[in-house]
């Protein structure tokens, strides 16, 4: 196991949103892995995808994709900011999205 240090409540928000979009985005018989790599949780799912068009624009406030995706993801990029850990998403229309959070930056305090 590796120990990293962030702030658990935050931190649970983001995974907890990403999970819920995965759930949503994901048909019945498809596949959801959360897995570590390196200081990395990687969320991947067999979904429905995002678009490469839209891929840049997932992390906009109030973005929604041709599939109606209005995600949590501009908050979870906010906070994951804020953690100074950054998230990054590849996706595959079709394919499904892998959801990647980098915890090796340390957490800075914010006051």
């Amino acid at each position: 196991g590796r120990t990293v240090l962030t702030d658990e409540k935050w931190l649970s928000f983001v995974v907890e949103q990403v999970l819920s979009n995965a759930l949503k985005y994901t048909p019945a018989g498809g596949r959801i892995r959360i897995y570590g790599d390196g200081e990395t949780v990687v969320i991947a799912d067999s979904g429905i995808g995002i678009r490469e068009e839209d891929l840049p624009r997932v992390f906009e406030k109030g973005f929604t994709g041709y599939n109606g995706r209005e995600d949590r993801l501009s908050l979870c990029r906010r906070v994951m900011d804020r953690l100074n850990h950054g998230i990054s998403i590849v996706s595959r229309p079709g394919q499904g999205t892998l959801v990647r959070l980098d915890l090796s930056r340390g957490n800075r305090v914010v006051e």
